[in-house]
């Protein structure tokens, strides 16, 4: 029952954070909440196995994912803040003030990968999915990828429309997710 509780209120305030990037439903905003909600449900799912044989081959790998995650989206947030000179100004309601950047980022895990804070959600996702794998689990797992698939291809759109050719450029030269592969 109180994982229910969790679900719900996380849940919540999901809704409450996600609420702006809903007023315009052909953007990024529902398909990423989905993500964030599948992920959140992997974490509820998952939760009482974590520290379950901490020192087996599949929590080790997890942990190693869980960390690489948070690595990355530390890393992705400091370079749009430094280096994509955000303009909270700018008019649309849908996108949060960190996304709100004038200047395409490049450097940093921008070098490789176009969308390094959507790479840690799935490195997010599937090391929870490690913690105990399941079907549950997976079907979870796969939602969140089909999410923030559409998530990345949606907001590449709007990318190519603030950005240009620059943006054009830059997907011809970096992959979506993992660095030399997708």
């Amino acid at each position: 029952m109180l994982a229910l509780y969790v679900f719900l209120g996380g849940s919540l305030g999901l809704i409450i954070v996600s609420a702006r990037s809903f007023t315009s439903p052909f953007l990024y905003g529902l398909p990423r909440f989905i993500a964030f909600e599948a992920v959140l449900g992997l974490v509820v799912l998952n939760s009482p196995a974590w520290l379950v044989q901490p020192f087996s081959l599949l929590q080790l790998i997890s942990w190693v994912m869980l960390l690489d995650a948070a690595y990355l989206v530390i890393h992705a947030i400091w370079a749009l803040r430094h280096h994509g000179q955000p303009n909270p100004a700018i008019p649309d309601t849908s996108r949060v003030a960190l996304e709100k950047t004038t200047r395409l980022v490049t450097i940093g895990p921008y070098q490789c990968i176009r969308h390094p804070m959507y790479a840690s959600l799935l490195w997010l996702a599937w090391g929870i999915f490690l913690k105990q794998p399941t079907v549950m689990a997976a079907l979870l797992g796969i939602l969140t990828s089909v999410a923030l698939y559409i998530t990345a291809t949606w907001e590449e759109k709007q990318n190519l429309e603030i950005f240009g050719d620059e943006y054009l450029a830059y997907m011809r030269r970096t992959k979506r997710f993992i660095p030399y592969v997708v």
